[in-house]
């Protein structure tokens, strides 16, 4: 059987970005979108399972055994994972997210000029946006590192768990992860907000609670940034007001208005090479569009991002065809892609 040294050295090998180990199929990789098999012979339950706990303590083991679902990040001489181990019609299975060493920066990742405009806002809410596994947490740790590597500020992160790991540049970031250094998103938002903070990083939007005191802080004088799981920039605003009580939507609103910087949503399209680049959408937050947010429907966002190309607002379309015109994606991806946007 396949030691975890040797599957987490071959899927780094391989450019992977996704490991799954399941029962009655081969281990599968992720490259470029597309799950590949890289095993002729399917797992057994008993092999699966096998390969699974290899991967954890025996003490996690037993915290496992007990929720029946546990999520870890692994740190190795030659790499960091995030992992999650569960149990699927019976069997148990591992899925594991092979992540960069370090932080890629906003030139890296081919991000409009607009995202590092965005970043060095001095307060208020900036979101990325997107579906699962659309490399949000990416672009965020590339604007954290825009910040920290130009910007003499404070960076607090809160995250579940920590992906990316920051090395002190011009500015200070300080890490906590949920679980470990703080028992919840929420806990240490409230705390980030006594720590004397430029910047707080918040990995995801999960409640009202949470976006509530994100908000806050937005509107005294933070800069906040956080993800959003959301499938268009359109659909932001009745994402964000889904969480609140019918009572507050109308304080939900407001606070949106005043606070709100920009979103940048975002989605990972295979190249015609075989990997992966961002195709990106971006609202930047004017005077209509905060009418927009107190009175109207989300949708209405469209027409703004549409007209807004003087303020740095970058259409999915804009963005698509530029990848194509440059042959960096296929007519068929760019199709697909924009069949979303119609």
């Amino acid at each position: 059987m396949i030691s975890r040294k040797q599957l987490l050295e071959h899927a780094k090998a391989q450019g992977a970005t996704d490991i799954h180990i399941c029962a009655e199929a081969p281990i599968l990789f992720r490259l470029g979108g597309r799950l590949v098999p890289v095993t002729k012979e399917k797992l057994t339950a008993q092999q699966s399972c096998e390969i699974a706990y290899d991967l954890l303590t025996e003490e996690q083991r037993k915290l496992f055994e007990e929720r029946l679902d546990y999520d870890l990040m692994l740190a190795e001489e030659h790499g960091r994972y995030r992992i999650n181990i569960g149990y699927f019609d019976g069997a148990v299975g591992a899925t594991i997210r092979v992540l960069p060493t370090s932080a890629r920066t906003i030139d890296e990742l081919f991000l409009p000029k607009v995202v590092r405009d965005l970043s060095h806002r001095r307060k208020g809410l900036v979101l990325i946006t997107g579906a699962t596994s659309q490399g949000k947490t990416t672009t965020m740790t590339a604007m954290i590192d825009e910040i920290n590597a130009t910007s003499e500020k404070h960076v607090i992160t809160i995250e579940d768990p920590i992906e990316y790991t920051h090395v002190n540049k011009v500015g200070v970031v300080r890490q906590r992860e949920v679980g470990r250094d703080t028992q919840s998103f929420q806990s240490g938002l409230r705390a980030a907000l006594r720590q004397d903070p430029d910047v707080i990083a918040i990995g995801e939007m999960r409640d009202y609670e949470t976006i509530k005191i994100a908000l806050t802080a937005a509107e005294t004088g933070v800069l906040v940034l956080s993800t959003l799981h959301v499938i268009s920039i359109d659909k932001v605003l009745e994402r964000l007001l889904s969480y609140a009580p019918g009572p507050d939507e109308g304080q939900l609103r407001f606070l949106l208005a005043e606070s709100l910087q920009g979103a940048i949503h975002q989605e990972l399209v295979p190249t015609a090479d075989g990997k992966q680049r961002v195709a990106i959408e971006v609202l930047v937050v004017t005077s209509g569009a905060r009418n927009i947010i107190r009175r109207k429907g989300g949708y209405f966002l469209r027409s703004v991002i549409e007209t807004g190309k003087k303020h740095g607002m970058v259409t999915m379309e804009e963005s698509v065809n530029s990848l194509l015109e440059q042959k960096i994606i296929t007519e068929g991806v760019a199709r697909s892609i924009l069949a979303n946007y119609k």
